[in-house]
């Protein structure tokens, strides 16, 4: 008798970094966490949504599946782009991977960006932000995308699916972080945030019982006291750079401002990369300078992408496109993109097929890397299971 297909449902928690969790009160998160598998995994470097959620849907380094931030500099306009076109990802995700396989999948975001990026092989794409008239007059308006609110209606949605399309093999929910960027994990706004999402959590193992929990995040967040405009840096020390990417860049400027805990610089001529690295290097917060192909290596990213100098920052640290070179951030400033924001929950639960050897999960990706794996992926994976 041919087996039953087990559901999966995965859901990305966007910003919740292991600070956050521990300090929750989400109590059916945690037991799940106890009674299943559950590990504190690293995420991707750098610590923004489109890499790692790009890294957890393809199950792969960001060297691989192409993406590197939010936007990308493309040296044919000499200006940034958003990077969410599912052109760019060099990969099969995990939705391809399955579709390939016959199953259908659901991808359910706050941010429209996600839905930009994962086109192929989804059956049913919502995102909250930009909710379509048909879903609003099932589900209810959608609340602003700065808000928490929009994450309830988001799960709403996706237990209406859990409960009305038993088709659907794979459900991809993947929140906003706003409350994280707003809230710090101790405020009574975010522990209710969180306890909230936890109801919903649980009312989907209620609604399929038989399903597979799968959660991870993309990020932590941490407040933040100083941003540096490292452009202008460098021209108020007499050298001009060709240009200089904020990996956080997006839509979503209410967030971060578009600062980041890290920084791509492009310069104009090769003589002048010592001489830029010792400016920045004498930079409060700054902990690292590195060239472009030593940080590749180092994060597993595309050596292309990342310009030629990668600028690293210590945990209060930020750097993006300001009216001066330097700023005092606000005190409720809170913000990720550094070194500091990559230490994450990742949790199975009531997945009965055997999964792999704990030592396995070292990244986020790996909680679903190895899910429908090609041929390729297959025969490298056959020593994996305990």
């Amino acid at each position: 008798m041919k087996k039953k297909r087990q559901r999966i449902v995965i859901g990305l928690l966007d910003g919740l970094g292991v600070p956050a969790f521990e300090s929750s009160s989400m109590p059916f998160l945690k037991k799940i966490a106890l009674q299943g598998f559950y590990k504190t995994v690293s995420g991707v470097f750098p610590s923004v949504t489109n890499v790692n959620n790009v890294s957890i849907c393809c199950g792969t380094w960001p060297d691989q599946h192409g993406i590197t931030a939010n936007s990308y500099f493309n040296p044919a306009t000499g200006a940034a782009e958003y990077m969410n076109a599912a052109e760019l990802i060099r990969v099969p995700t995990l939705f391809e991977r399955a579709a390939a396989l016959g199953l259908k999948s659901a991808l359910l975001t706050s941010k429209r960006k996600t839905a930009e990026l994962f086109t192929k092989g989804t059956e049913i794409r919502i995102a909250a932000e930009t909710a379509a008239p048909q879903e609003e007059a099932r589900y209810g308006k959608a609340p602003d995308i700065y808000s928490a609110d929009i994450n309830y209606w988001l799960w709403q949605a996706a237990l209406d699916l859990l409960a009305t399309r038993p088709d659907l093999d794979i459900l991809y929910v993947h929140t906003t972080d706003f409350p994280m960027h707003a809230w710090s994990e101790k405020d009574p706004e975010s522990l209710e945030h969180l306890l909230n999402l936890d109801r919903l959590l649980e009312n989907a193992a209620r609604i399929d019982p038989d399903a597979a929990l799968f959660f991870t995040a993309d990020h932590g967040m941490n407040f933040k006291s100083a941003c540096w405009d490292l452009e202008k840096v460098c021209r108020e020390s007499g050298l001009e750079v060709r240009f200089v990417l904020s990996p956080e860049r997006d839509y979503y400027i209410k967030h971060h401002r578009n600062f980041t805990g890290c920084s791509w610089i492009w310069l104009k001529n090769e003589k002048d990369r010592e001489p830029v690295k010792a400016i920045l290097r004498k930079l409060s917060g700054v902990e690292q300078v590195l060239d472009a192909s030593e940080a590749a290596r180092r994060f597993h990213i595309d050596q292309a992408r990342i310009g030629d100098l990668v600028v690293l920052g210590d945990c209060t640290t930020m750097f993006g496109e300001m009216d001066r070179p330097f700023e005092s951030l606000p005190s409720h400033y809170r913000a990720h993109g550094s070194l500091y924001e990559m230490e994450l929950p990742l949790i199975i639960w009531n997945y009965r097929d055997p999964l792999p050897k704990p030592d396995y999960f070292q990244n986020n990706f790996n909680l679903t890397s190895f899910l429908f794996p090609t041929t390729g992926q297959a025969g490298a994976a056959k020593n994996l299971h305990a």
